[in-house]
């Protein structure tokens, strides 16, 4: 399959960026949804890598469906969108969210997205946070794993994580943080996954949210939930015997 790759048209922070209607459409969701912490956060995720996308070489960068990840990057954090329909009271807020970004494109992508490429999508969203599996994932995924963990951390950290992925400078790093501002972010983080562990504690258990509500929440604790405490319970003849 040949990837879907739109002319870089349009300059943001610096970084030529595709500019298609789904990804004007999705830059329009996503900061009626959210508040500006986490629009921004978005934005630096999309643009940082897109910035991996560009440093590509040329044929390697062809092969990218640059649309699907743009959507991906911009929409990853959907089930962080509180008061809107986008959050469920039972699934972790990575599947909430690809499950909002592929109702919109099939809402509003048009002919041009198959179900492989709202799958890529789908998948890039659900993964952004494992990023011991997405950066095995197709590019796509990798990338959208690479440039959020990098917009979080920084660009050394990025490195250090997702190795040779992480091609994004500091200098075009800076200039991302400078037009959507990193100011309140850890901030914005606890409180939000915080506001996770009180409205659907189940769903935190298993998932790096429920740091936070052990850390913060009075009377949330993930011990009878983890996957030892499970296993112990299904299989006590075996804990006995060792």
């Amino acid at each position: 399959m040949v990837a879907i790759t739109p002319h870089l048209t349009r300059l943001i922070a610096g970084i030529p960026v595709p500019n298609t209607p789904l990804i004007n459409a999705s830059i329009s969701l996503a900061r009626a949804s959210m508040p500006d912490h986490g629009f921004n956060h978005v934005m630096r995720a999309w643009l940082n890598g897109q910035a991996i996308i560009n440093h590509l070489p040329p044929h390697n960068r062809s092969q990218i469906d640059v649309e699907a990840f743009g959507v991906a990057a911009i929409l990853h954090d959907m089930g962080w969108a509180f008061n809107t329909s986008f959050i469920s009271t039972n699934k972790i807020f990575e599947v909430d969210g690809a499950n909002a970004a592929r109702d919109f494109i099939r809402a509003e992508g048009g002919e041009g997205w198959n179900e492989h490429r709202i799958q890529l999508v789908w998948d890039s969203i659900a993964l952004h946070t494992y990023v011991d599996v997405a950066q095995y994932k197709q590019p796509e995924v990798a990338i959208t794993s690479g440039g959020t963990y990098t917009e979080l951390v920084g660009v050394e950290l990025g490195k250090a994580a997702f190795g040779d992925l992480i091609t994004v400078n500091q200098t075009e790093y800076d200039a991302i943080s400078t037009v959507y501002p990193r100011s309140g972010l850890l901030g914005y983080l606890n409180e939000t996954s915080i506001e996770l562990c009180k409205l659907k504690p189940a769903a935190t258990y298993l998932n790096f949210v429920g740091d936070w509500g052990e850390k913060y929440v009075p009377g949330y604790t993930k011990v009878g939930h983890r996957v030892i405490d499970l296993l112990e319970s299904a299989l006590p003849a075996e804990k006995r015997a060792n």
